[in-house]
C-alpha cells in the first residue's frame, strides 16, 4: 500500500514536471507579431493597413480576440496548434509613423527579444500579390519600420513585407497608400492576406530561410 502511494506520488511529480517543461518551453517561444497601420475604421481597408488585415486573419487561426492592452495597442493571444509557439498579435493604437512605442512596450511586457518580433507591413517596392521576408536591414523609407527600429534600438527584427506595388502614373505615393484597394486588387486581396498569414506561420514554425524559399521563388 505504501508502495502504491509512493508510485502515485512519483507519477504526480512526473506529470507536474512534464507540464512545467511544456509550459516553460512555450513561454520561452513567444512571438510578437505587429500589424502596421493607422487606427480607426476610416483607415481599416487602406493599402497602408494591409498588415493589420493579416493580423485579423491570424487571429481567426488562433481563435483570438483583440482586446485593449496597456501597451497602447490591441492584442490577441493564442497558438496555432496545442503546444505550439505562443503568438501575441499586436495592433498599435498609434498612427503608422509612431508604431515603435507600442511595439517596444509589448516586446517588454511579453519578454520578447527583437529576433522574435515580426512586423507585417505594406511595401510599395514589391508588386501587388507578392510577399518578401527579411531580418534586419534598412527601413526602405517606411516610417513605421523606421520607428520600430528606433524604439527597439536595433533593426534586427523580422519583417513580412506585403507587396502593394507603386501607384500608377504620377499619383502621389502618400495618397496611394491611404486609398482602399480597388478593382481586381480588391478581388485578389483575401488570397494575398491569407498568403501573408501563411508566411508568418512558416516563419514561426520553420524559420526565415524556409519562408524565403517558399515565397521568394527560385
Amino acid at each position: 500500500m505504501a508502495g502504491g502511494r509512493f508510485a502515485r506520488f512519483l507519477a504526480g511529480l512526473t506529470g507536474r514536471a512534464e507540464a512545467f517543461d511544456q509550459e516553460g518551453s512555450m513561454a520561452a517561444d513567444t512571438w510578437l507579431i505587429v500589424g502596421l497601420g493607422n487606427p480607426g475604421e476610416q483607415y481599416a481597408r487602406n493599402r497602408h493597413n494591409v498588415g493589420q488585415m493579416v493580423l485579423d486573419e491570424l487571429a481567426k487561426r488562433i481563435g483570438g480576440t483583440f482586446k485593449t492592452h496597456k501597451g497602447n495597442a490591441r492584442v490577441a493571444e493564442g497558438r496555432l496548434v496545442p503546444g505550439g509557439p505562443k503568438l501575441v498579435l499586436g495592433k498599435p493604437n498609434s498612427y503608422m509613423n509612431l508604431s515603435g512605442g507600442p511595439t517596444a512596450a509589448l516586446a517588454q511586457f511579453f519578454s520578447v527579444d527583437p529576433d522574435h518580433v515580426i512586423a507585417v507591413h505594406d511595401e510599395l517596392d514589391i508588386p501587388f500579390d507578392s510577399i518578401k521576408l527579411k531580418q534586419g536591414g534598412g527601413h526602405g523609407g517606411h516610417n513605421g519600420i523606421r520607428d520600430i527600429a528606433s524604439a527597439l534600438k536595433t533593426p534586427e527584427f523580422l519583417r513580412v513585407r506585403v507587396g502593394i506595388g507603386r501607384p500608377p502614373g504620377r499619383q502621389d505615393a502618400a495618397d496611394f497608400v491611404l486609398k482602399d484597394f480597388a478593382g481586381t486588387e480588391r478581388e485578389q486581396l483575401p488570397l494575398l492576406v491569407s498568403d501573408a498569414a501563411d508566411a508568418v506561420e512558416l516563419l514561426v514554425n520553420e524559420g526565415l530561410l524556409a519562408a524565403q524559399t517558399r515565397f521568394h521563388g527560385a
